[in-house]
C-alpha cells in the first residue's frame, strides 16, 4: 500500500481521510465506479453530500476493512458513520473557505511528489496506480486539496496557539521521574463515543448505552478492531482505533492513568472525558533507560524565500553568486547578513548546533551530506531555497535535552489534539445539518 507522508501540523483525522483516500490504490477495482443514481443524503449549512460521495466513502471504507482482515460492521452502520465523516468534513472545509484559506496548484503538485518520492516510486507511476483502479486523478487532486486545506485550518485555529509553559515540563518530567514502572511508551487503541456539547438526558443515556455494549462485546471475545469499525466516532475507526506508539505526555492524564493499571493486551473499563466515552486497550509498553547521544552538526545558512517578486529563477542565480564569492573568500556571515531571509540573518545565518529531526528532511539531506567547511549547492525546501554550510560536527549525549524536547512535543501535541477535538465539535454542533439518508 501506498505511504502517504504526513502534512505539517495535520491532524489523527486527516492523517485517517488521506490513508482512506489510498486505501484503494494497489486493492480491488473500485465497486463505487458503478453508474448509481444520484440524490441529496444531506444538506450542510449550503453545500450537500450527495449519494455518490457517501457510496464511493463507504467503498473506501470496506476495501480498507478487507485488507486489514477486520469484519466490516453492517452496511447501515458504515453509512451513518461515513455520512457524519462527510457532513464534518463539509462544515470544516466551508469554515476554511469562508475565512480566506486557499490550497494552490503547486501546493497539490508538491504534496504528490512527496507522496510519489515517500514510496520510491515516480510521479507518473502514482498517477498509474491511481488511475489503475478506476480513480481519476482529477479527483484524488482534489481529494488532496480537501486534506491540505483542513491540514492548514487546523494550524490556524488551533496548532499555532498552543503554548506549553516550562512549569509543565517539569511536572511532566517529574511525573515521569516519580513512576515505579519507568513507561516511556504506550502502544495503544481506543473507542470514541462522542457527546455532543449540549446533549440531552436521554442523548448521554443513548451514547451511555453504545459505550456499554460496545465493551461488552470486546469482552464476550469479539475482536477489537471490529468492534472500533463498528462503534467509534474517532476518524481511525476504520484501522481498528489504532492510536500506535504514544508517550505519556501526549495522553490525557485520564488515559495515563487507566493504563498504568492494565497489562499488555487487557482492555479499561469506559472512561468519561469532556469530548466523550472511551475504551481503551493496551497493545505494549515500552521503556528506555539508555543514553541518548547524537551527532550533531553546527551549520550556518542563506535562504531565499519566493514570493510574488523572487521566482525560482532569481533565487536560484542569487544562491549560485552567493555560493561562488564564498568559494573565492567572501565572507559567509556578512553574505548572511546582508541577504538570508531567515531570523538567522543577524547571526550571519548561524544555526548553531543542530540534532537530527530539528530540521525538515530536505536540509537535513543536504546538510549531512557537507564535509566541514564545504558549501552546499542550491536546494529547495518548504522555507525556500537555501544554501548551507556545515562548520563542525560532535557526539553530545543528549539524555537531558532529548527529556525536556520529548515532554514539550508530547504535551504540545496532546493540548493540540484536545483543542482541535473540541474546536471541531463546536464547528459540527453549530453548523445546519439535515439528514436525508432514510429517505427514499
Amino acid at each position: 500500500m501506498l505511504r502517504i507522508p504526513l502534512f505539517p501540523g495535520s491532524s489523527g483525522g486527516a492523517r485517517a481521510s488521506l490513508v482512506l483516500l489510498l486505501a484503494c490504490v494497489l486493492g480491488a477495482p473500485g465497486a463505487w465506479a458503478q453508474e448509481l443514481v444520484d440524490r441529496v443524503v444531506a444538506v450542510v449549512n449550503s453545500d450537500v453530500v450527495t449519494k455518490l460521495d457517501l457510496e464511493r466513502e463507504v467503498q473506501i471504507a470496506m476495501q480498507t476493512l478487507r485488507r486489514q482482515g477486520t469484519q466490516a460492521p453492517a452496511r447501515e452502520i458504515l453509512e451513518k458513520q461515513m455520512l457524519e465523516r462527510l457532513v464534518t468534513r463539509s462544515v470544516l472545509t466551508q469554515q476554511a473557505r469562508q475565512s480566506g484559506l486557499r490550497v494552490s496548484e503547486a501546493d497539490i503538485d508538491s504534496a504528490i511528489e512527496r507522496i510519489a518520492a515517500e514510496n520510491k516510486i515516480g510521479v507518473p507511476a502514482l498517477r498509474t496506480a491511481v488511475e489503475k483502479d478506476g480513480i481519476a486523478f482529477d479527483r484524488f487532486r482534489e481529494d488532496l486539496r480537501g486534506e491540505i486545506l483542513l491540514a492548514r485550518l487546523r494550524d490556524r485555529e488551533v496548532d499555532s496557539r498552543v503554548t506549553v509553559t516550562d512549569g509543565e515540563i517539569q511536572s511532566f518530567v517529574r511525573a515521569q521521574e516519580a513512576q515505579p514502572e519507568k513507561v516511556d511508551e504506550f502502544n495503544l487503541a481506543h473507542i470514541v463515543i462522542q457527546l455532543p456539547e449540549r446533549a440531552s438526558p436521554e442523548e448521554l443515556k443513548l451514547r451511555r448505552g453504545r459505550a456499554e455494549e460496545a465493551l461488552r462485546q470486546i469482552r464476550a471475545g469479539t475482536d477489537f478492531r471490529q468492534v472500533a469499525a463498528s462503534f467509534s466516532d474517532a476518524p481511525d475507526a476504520l484501522q481498528g482505533g489504532e492510536m500506535g506508539w504514544r508517550t505519556p505526555g501526549r495522553l490525557p492524564t485520564l488515559f495515563v492513568e487507566a493504563l498504568g493499571k492494565l497489562k499488555v493486551g487487557e482492555v479499561s473499563d469506559i472512561i468519561r472525558s469532556p469530548a466523550g466515552l472511551h475504551i481503551l486497550k493496551l497493545n505494549d509498553k515500552r521503556g528506555n533507560n539508555t543514553p541518548v547521544v547524537v551527532e550533531q552538526t553546527r551549520a550556518r545558512h542563506v535562504l531565499i524565500r519566493l514570493n510574488e517578486v523572487v521566482s525560482e529563477t532569481d533565487a536560484l542565480n542569487r544562491l549560485r553568486d552567493l555560493k561562488d564569492r564564498i568559494e573565492h573568500g567572501a565572507d559567509f556571515t556578512e553574505l548572511a547578513r546582508l541577504h538570508s531571509d531567515d531570523t538567522s540573518a543577524a547571526r550571519g545565518g548561524d544555526l548553531g548546533w543542530i540534532s537530527p529531526g530539528d530540521t525538515v528532511p530536505e536540509f537535513e539531506q543536504a546538510m549531512h551530506g557537507l564535509r566541514s567547511g564545504q558549501v552546499s549547492g542550491p536546494f529547495k525546501t518548504a522555507f525556500g531555497w537555501h544554501i548551507v554550510q556545515v562548520l563542525e560536527r560532535r557526539e553530545q549525549d543528549m539524555s537531558k535535552d532529548r527529556q525536556r524536547l520529548t515532554a514539550r512535543q508530547a504535551i504540545r501535541a496532546r493540548k493540540a489534539d484536545e483543542q482541535w477535538g473540541e474546536w471541531v465539535r463546536q464547528q459540527r454542533d453549530k453548523a445546519y445539518v439535515e439528514l436525508r439518508l432514510e429517505e427514499q
